[in-house]
């Protein structure tokens, strides 16, 4: 597939990328480079290849979902600049 100069316009233009008109050209031959290797992509053959996210086989470590409170009610409120009560005290802004 081949873009022309005007093409490359619009494509800059829609991604708000200022080129100047002597540029255009350089840009339409770039993006009809990447066209044409999308294209030699399009010829491989993938007939019983499964999609997957990396090259070496793994399993995502999961975890027992349990509900807990954290267990750390203490560690948090020590940077608290105000707390009462084992919550955080803020100023009231509602009145």
């Amino acid at each position: 597939m081949s873009i022309d100069t005007e093409t490359a316009r619009r494509v800059a233009k829609l991604a708000r990328i200022k080129v100047e008109d002597d540029a255009l050209p350089a840009l339409a031959s770039e993006f009809s480079a990447i066209l044409g290797f999308i294209e030699q992509l399009n010829e491989v053959d993938v007939e019983g290849v499964e999609p997957m996210t990396s090259v070496t086989p793994q399993r995502l470590k999961r975890r027992a979902d349990v509900v807990t409170d954290g267990n750390q009610q203490e560690a948090v409120l020590k940077n608290a600049p105000d707390a009462r009560e084992g919550f955080f005290a803020v100023p009231k802004v509602v009145e």
